[in-house]
This record gives structure tokens, sequence and C-alpha cells, in this order.
């Protein structure tokens, strides 16, 4: 069976979370590529409280095989309780761009390297 490609949809409180969340994810070799859409505006039900919140976005290129140690990753850096991760399946896409993500997480994960800006 081939490992299919997916991507995830995850808030952050903020893109500084999210760049950290997306920048550990890449060195793990967890994810291909992140997409990450700052300042979105969330309103939501928690508790029974309808609150009304900036949030970051953030689209995150993997295969099915990484979407438990992703889960896992994003909650353990995340500062949410319960961190929204939605897995979006995908029918199809670009060939050229999904061979790309297989080659890109295949193969040991890297040694760390300073990604800051």
């Amino acid at each position: 069976m081939e490992d299919k490609f997916v991507m995830l949809y995850v808030t952050a409180s903020n893109i500084t979370e999210a760049r950290n969340i997306a920048r550990a994810l890449l060195v793990h070799k967890l994810i291909a590529c992140a997409n990450i859409l700052p300042k979105v505006e969330s309103l939501y039900r928690m508790d029974g409280v309808i609150t009304e919140d900036e949030e970051t976005v953030m689209l995150l290129k993997t295969l099915e095989s990484k979407i438990t140690e992703v889960q896992a990753r994003v909650s353990e850096m995340h500062s949410y309780q319960v961190p929204c991760i939605l897995q979006i399946s995908t029918i199809s896409g670009n060939e050229s761009y999904i061979d790309w993500i297989h080659k890109e997480l295949q193969g040991d994960t890297p040694k760390p390297i300073n990604l800051s800006p």
C-alpha cells in the first residue's frame, strides 16, 4: 500500500508558535512543507463560552505514516490544552509535487540546524 500524501490543518496562538512548531517538524522530517497563514479570526465555543480570537493557521504537508508522530509533536509543543489538528485527506494532486514530498520525508532524520531567522 502506498504511503498517501495528506495535509494537516493546525491552528496556533500566534505566528511565533507556528514557526517554532513548523521548524521542529521540518528538522525531524515529519513534514515536507508548512504554509503559515497569520492572523485569522476564529470564533469558537469552549466550555460553553463563545470566544473570538486571532490565531495563526498552518497547513502541513506530510505522509499518512507520519501523522501520529506529527500530532504528538504538535501537541507537546503547543500552548493550547486542546490543539486543533485536523487531517485533510487528498484525492489527487500534482504528481511531481507529491513525489517531492515523498522524497523529502525519506531517510534518516538530519542533524538539527539553527533555523532561527
